[in-house]
């Protein structure tokens, strides 16, 4: 297989984990261990969290919706501090800045898929650089699972699903990608997701 291009979600694969951060949330307020997940996945695409990675609510319409949703699921949350941790969690990782490097200096493009929101900072910015595509469904209308998502990168690559890699840290969004034809990666541990991907790649992604 000759590949041209790696695909990569941003939180939980070159950003810290936004997961880790609900969790650590969770915790810290004796909330069931997977609530604000629950909630999320019950409520489905009209539910405040799809919206808002949609681009249909602003990150103020988001907190009262999600405090909401979950009041009524049983459990009162603050998503101002919940989305607050989750932003500081997302720092960007070395290893996989350094990687992405390696894999452009031999002549591979890069893209990003990620779920995001409108952000009042510089939210993705920074990142763009590394990238030749940079795809995020706040500015799309669509987000990941929908297999849209997938074709709008591989497009603005100039390539065949096929002919990319992707990497997510949830199963879910790569179902769609593989069903495509692209090689996926879960990334669980970035050491082990980037040893795999230097496999499939046969390239040195690790210093």
């Amino acid at each position: 297989m000759e590949y041209r291009a790696v695909l990569f979600d941003l939180g939980g694969v070159v950003l810290g984990s936004p997961l880790h951060a609900i969790a650590g949330y969770e915790r810290e307020r004796g909330i069931p261990a997977g609530f604000v997940n629950r909630v999320v996945l019950s409520s489905g695409s009209s539910g405040a969290w799809s919206r808002l990675e949609r681009g249909e609510l602003s990150l103020q319409e988001f907190h009262t919706a999600f405090d909401a949703e979950c009041a009524a699921a049983g459990q009162a949350i603050d998503a101002r501090t919940l989305m607050e941790k989750v932003q500081m969690a997302s720092e960007p990782r070395p290893l996989m800045l350094e990687a992405i490097r390696r894999i452009r200096a031999q002549g591979l493009s890069t893209g990003a898929i990620t779920n995001n929101w409108v952000s009042d900072g510089e939210g993705t910015h920074e990142l763009r650089p590394n990238f030749d595509a940079f795809v995020e469904s706040c500015v799309t209308g669509v987000r990941k699972p929908d297999p849209r998502i997938y074709r709008i990168a591989c497009e603005g690559l100039g390539i065949d699903p096929g002919q990319a890699v992707f990497l997510d840290d949830i199963g879910a969004n790569l179902k769609p990608a593989r069903a495509l034809g692209m090689t996926t990666i879960k990334v669980d541990d970035p050491v082990v997701a980037l040893r795999e991907l230097g496999s499939v790649l046969e390239l040195e992604l690790l210093a």
